[in-house]
């Protein structure tokens, strides 16, 4: 007895649907990203005001001054929104929102860290 014959099914995937780059979702994570970029730069400065001291290689560079170091967490949130950008341009939209995501994570890791170690 010889087996069936094998037929193909051709299988779809699902393409994201095109979004506009500021859409609610977005939104919601760059307003996130700015809290928590703010949060970051309050626990820094305090920190560093009760003589700690800046893990961060690069945000060392600026802890010479508030001004300067709070130029650094704005240029952070920057980046995020322009790397975003990118990814969204590329139709790489998984991607764009991860990026916020992850920025999120390590501010939220760099507050609870300095919050421990005041």
């Amino acid at each position: 007895m010889s087996p069936p014959p094998v037929t193909f099914v051709p299988v779809t995937r699902e393409v994201p649907r095109p979004h506009r780059f500021w859409d609610n979702k977005n939104r919601v994570l760059f307003a996130s990203v700015a809290a928590f970029s703010a949060g970051d730069f309050l626990v820094t400065r305090a920190n560093l005001a009760n003589g700690g001291r800046e893990l961060n290689p690069v945000t060392r560079l600026f802890t010479g001054s508030t001004p300067a170091l709070a130029t650094n967490f704005a240029l952070e949130t920057g980046s995020v929104v322009g790397i975003s950008y990118f990814f969204h341009r590329s139709g790489h939209h998984r991607l764009e929102r991860l990026t916020s995501v992850v920025d999120i994570g390590a501010s939220a890791g760099a507050i609870a860290y300095g919050m421990a170690h005041r």
